[in-house]
């Protein structure tokens, strides 16, 4: 273009035309920039200050201007909203139903949509709202209040709001602006409080974020809510039986219908199987996944996370404006500005408080004098016929009392004195006047100590917010560490594999015909293992149809770092000729690599090869071909005495003449020593790495016993893929032979009842109770030691005498059923039961207390049908005090049989006592009362 005007330009104005020309480069890099800064901070970021984006802010003091205590019309307040944001209603709408959602800064009337069905408000002019008391105590102060002109300069609207509260980290924000995004996370209400009133007391604040939606959430790479950070969210997930899984809980950033149309499509692709789903989500979510048969509930609770939105992951990224300027900072650092900002708002209000009332006092100490000394009554007050002559004659009256006024005496001051009317001078109550100023000389000190006391008074503020509007807002989402789920381990196998052994093709879209065998079912994401005969293996991943080389002997699902899988091979030497013999396992390995396992000569070839999913170890006959030096043809091989190495290792010479044939002779056991296996209390997972509880070596059908706070016991297997209930008291191996001693609570004869047994052999998933199924029963203490101590607090005898005593659980009773109810614990109001120590020495073992029952059991003598469970020296006096020890005694609690004739050198403790009424005692026809 300039060349084009040089060109045509005249000599005379040549000069003048070049002059005018100006550069795109240059408009177009100002107008961008000038864009973006609008976007960025009039848009999509919102102010450390107060949290809130311009819309957020203008919406917020558009229903502080029409504020009058009652609901507004949605449609009224986007209307008025209009005058401070110049970009539609459409916007203005949307930003305040998701204020209005979060349920903290906007009391709503009508439907406002929800955000967990993602189900949209109604118009604007069907819903109504007002702030909130919340938002009017701790967001709005207009004497704080930094004002600026609108866009159009009509009106005045806040800079920033003066919020006392850490608002931004309590709703959350995110947005996208040009060259940066901001996601701020919410956090909990109170812990926001509780962080704040730390950082006060000289703390460093430590926030992980928390969800309207509940669930659960691993937050152990949050990084403070800085870029680069991700916390993983989870559905909470309920196993109600075998064939029903509940979802009551949903992961943020995800919505009922969105989360049931991602189990669909996972079904669909074969990712899970389900029989039909349900949303029954009313005011609590709840979404029932109908398993078909035999399909895992565990392994379907992984898959879901695995390959649905049952699990996501949310990466956080805080921007913030500050100083007219984005800036990147964790969100503990933001808590802590905005609690500084709060104790500086806090700070300002005390001040134009003092401020007030010390104009308070001013102004009645200037009308009390004005009043006292008659100055109104004055002569040359009452003939000063101007404002200025009376500012004269004020001026000299008030001379000597200046010093009594903290600020000078102005004539605005003056101005509202004599503005006064005569009446209430007249009527001036001197008396009152007094009091009043003496009780805002009390306020003044007050706020001089608050003042003083800055700190403390912040504290004070932050708990009475969290006093005043914590009930209610405690954590919804779990905080967990969660174990990463494999998806190759839980994919379902849902399509088929089949294999071309000789031609050496595999695939799941293989042509049937007599060539082709089926090898099982996989999942489309699994890697097959495939073993040829010329001593070759490779790995690949599985597909429709693929070359893997031919003469297949083995094809399999690989399983990545499994070492319980142990291959037994003879392979011939091509070379040599020599046979060897090898027991390996294959790890890891990379895929699609052939990986040789003979010595690597042409011509090497498998002469014999088994898989053994647990290391199975056979014994083989290997027959030779004759040959003039043999005398021996064939012999038997046992691979059990092989050690299982490497897949690259050579092997051991078998024989070194030409091999028949080998077959199989018998089939071994495993060699390898049971799995050791953990329990991560943390992630509530078992596991092979070392992590937690160690339960033992597992092997063949050991079981998993788990006992639950409710008294329900169940037996599963020691698959990795298990989950375990957060309510589990026990989890240890099933050992059927272990004694357990359980103390638990009866709830229809209120009495603490004892037993010893050992858990029945139930089937695997099968749920059982070993307490009474009454309302109100409950499990005390269970322990599986060899000796067990119990501290019990009781109410002794009629007069109700507190007592604590130890009791040696393994001395009160013997071991029954487990069916059984046990015997009772004590004859006493048992107030209270715990555990207090375990034995499993019982060298070790304390003796019991004198007042336990061991101690305190009288066999019956034929002299004396009547018992009282007292110390031996006691007497009875009423039989008031035997009816109290037999009331409510269950049948179940006496002796199977008759104690045993007591011999010469071992005579049973006899008390000596008189009955009055000696129908009033219930004795058994073994001669025993029914106490135990």
């Amino acid at each position: 273009m300039s060349e084009d005007l040089n060109e045509n330009a005249t000599p005379d104005n040549k000069d003048e035309k070049i002059h005018n020309v100006t550069s795109l480069d240059g408009l177009y890099e100002n107008w961008f920039l000038d864009y973006a800064s609008y976007v960025i901070l009039d848009r999509a970021v919102p102010h450390i200050n107060d949290g809130l984006k311009p819309v957020q802010r203008r919406i917020l003091h558009s229903l502080k201007e029409m504020d009058d205590g009652r609901f507004n019309k949605a449609a009224n307040v986007i209307g008025n909203t209009m005058k401070y944001h110049p970009h539609g209603d459409a916007s203005i709408g949307d930003a305040m139903v998701q204020i209005g959602q979060k349920d903290l800064l906007i009391d709503c009337q009508g439907n406002w949509g929800d955000p967990v069905t993602g189900d949209s408000a109604a118009a604007p002019r069907y819903i109504e709202a007002r702030l909130s008391k919340f938002a009017l105590e701790v967001v709005f102060n207009a004497d704080t209040t930094i004002w600026q002109a609108s866009y159009d300069g009509r009106n005045k609207e806040p800079i920033t709001l003066p919020v006392k509260f850490p608002l931004l980290l309590a709703q959350g924000a995110e947005g996208i602006a040009v060259g940066l995004a901001t996601k701020i996370l919410p956090h909990n209400f109170i812990e926001l409080l509780n962080a704040s009133i730390a950082v006060l007391k000289g703390e460093t604040p430590n926030l992980l974020p928390d969800f309207p939606t509940g669930g659960m959430a691993d937050a152990s790479a949050y990084n403070d809510g800085q870029r680069g950070g991700r916390v993983r969210v989870r559905a909470k997930i309920l196993e109600r039986d075998k064939k029903t899984l509940a979802i009551t809980e949903i992961p943020f950033t995800t919505t009922t219908g969105g989360l049931i149309d991602s189990i669909i499509s996972a079904n669909d692709k074969g990712k899970i199987k389900i029989k039909k789903i349900e949303d029954n989500t009313a005011q609590n979510v709840e979404i029932v996944v109908h398993l078909a048969p035999g399909i895992s509930p565990d392994v379907t609770i992984d898959a879901l996370y695995a390959f649905t939105d049952c699990e996501v992951s949310i990466s956080p990224n805080t921007c913030v404006i500050q100083d007219d300027k984005p800036r990147f900072m964790s969100v503990n650092d933001m808590l802590t500005e905005s609690t500084h900002f709060t104790k500086e708002l806090l700070k300002q209000e005390l001040q134009i408080k003092l401020k007030e009332l010390m104009e308070k006092i001013f102004f009645s100490s200037l009308l009390k004098i004005f009043i006292q000394e008659g100055m109104y009554k004055h002569p040359d007050y009452e003939t000063s016929g101007t404002f200025d002559e009376v500012l004269v004659v004020l001026n000299r009256l008030f001379d000597p009392f200046l010093p009594l006024f903290y600020r000078p005496i102005l004539a605005e001051d003056y101005r509202k004195l004599i503005d006064k009317p005569m009446s209430s001078i007249t009527r001036f109550d001197f008396k009152k006047t007094d009091e009043q100023i003496k009780n805002l000389e009390n306020e003044i000190k007050a706020v001089k100590n608050h003042l003083k006391h800055l700190v403390e008074y912040t504290i004070d503020w932050f708990e009475k917010l969290r006093e005043k509007y914590g009930k209610g807002r405690e954590r919804k989402t779990e905080l967990r560490t969660f174990d990463k789920v494999d998806a190759s381990q839980v994919a379902l196998a849902n399509v088929k594999l089949y294999a071309n052994k000789i031609d050496g093709f595999i695939g799941t879209g293989l042509k049937k015909d007599e060539s082709v065998t089926f090898v099982g079912d996989c999942s489309d994401i699994d890697e097959i293992i495939v073993f040829r005969e010329d001593g070759r293996c490779v790995i690949t991943k599985v597909q429709e149809k693929v070359f893997v080389g031919k003469e297949i002997i083995h094809v399999a699902v690989f399983k990545k770092n499994d070492e319980r899988t142990v291959y037994n091979m003879v392979y011939k030497d091509g070379t040599s000729g020599v046979s060897y013999i090898k027991r390996f396992a294959v790890t890891g390995v990379t895929r699609d690599k052939e990986y040789d396992l003979t010595k690597g000569s042409k011509g090497s070839k498998v002469l014999y090869f088994s898989a053994n999913p647990n290391g199975e170890a056979e014994v083989v006959n290997v027959q030779l071909k004759p040959h003039a030096k043999l005398k021996k043809l064939q012999f038997d091989e046992d691979f059990a005495q092989l050690a299982i190495k490497g897949r690259g290792s050579m092997g051991n010479i078998i024989t070194k003449y030409p091999v028949k044939k080998i077959i199989l002779k018998s089939k071994g056991l495993s060699t390898l020593a049971g799995r050791k296996i953990w329990f991560d209390e943390i992630l509530k997972r078992l596991n092979v790495d070392g992590r937690g509880k160690f339960l033992g070596e597992f092997d063949g059908d050991d079981r998993i016993l788990t006992v639950f706070s409710n008294g329900i016991y169940e037996l599963t297997s020691f698959d990795l893929n298990n989950h375990f209930d957060d309510k589990m008291v026990v989890i240890e191996k099933y050992n059927p032979e272990k004694v357990y001693s359980v103390v638990h609570y009866e709830g229809k004869s209120k009495n603490y009842l004892i037993k010893r047994f050992v858990f029945e052999n139930t089937a695997i998933g099968k749920q059982a109770s070993i307490i009474s199924d009454e309302s109100g029963s409950k499990m005390v203490v269970i322990s599986g030691a060899s000796q067990v101590v119990v501290k019990v607090d009781q109410l002794k005898g009629a007069t109700k005498i507190p007592e604590t005593v130890e009791l040696n659980l393994v001395d009160l009773i013997d071991v029954k059923g487990m069916k059984a109810m046990g015997n009772r614990l004590s004859v006493h109001l048992v107030q209270s039961v715990t555990l207090e120590t375990e034995h499993d020495d019982e060298a070790d073992v304390p003796d019991p207390s004198p007042d336990s029952v061991a101690d305190t059991e009288i066999v019956i003598t034929p002299e004396a049908k009547n018992v009282i469970d007292e110390e031996p020296t006691a007497e009875v006096n009423a039989p008031d005090d035997i009816d109290e020890l037999v009331e409510e005694t269950p049948v179940a609690q006496k002796p199977e049989k008759a104690p045993e004739p007591a011999s010469e050198t071992a005579q049973p403790k006899k008390i000596d006592f008189e009955i009055t009424n000696p129908d009033d005692i219930d004795i058994d026809d073994t001669g025993q009362l029914g106490l135990f």
